[in-house]
């Protein structure tokens, strides 16, 4: 399942260290970040509970940058 969801990012250094800490989380498949659309892309693995690894993911990008939002 990939869903896309509305982020607010300072930059596009930021935009790329969290898309690298996202990736690294378990359940995400893959990620994308885009700085200029202030958008998130996530590919969640399978049977993977979108809520949990989406509060997973905000908690690694809130290290990148402590005001990151995500909704979801």
């Amino acid at each position: 399942m990939t869903r896309t969801y509305k982020i607010e990012v300072d930059c596009a250094n930021c935009a790329a260290k969290m898309e690298a800490a996202a990736g690294k989380v378990s359940g995400v498949e893959s990620v994308v970040v885009n700085f200029m659309t202030q958008k998130m892309t996530v590919e969640f693995a399978e049977n993977a509970e979108e809520k949990a690894v989406m509060s997973a993911v905000l908690k690694v990008c809130r290290k990148v940058e402590r005001d990151c939002t995500i909704a979801f």
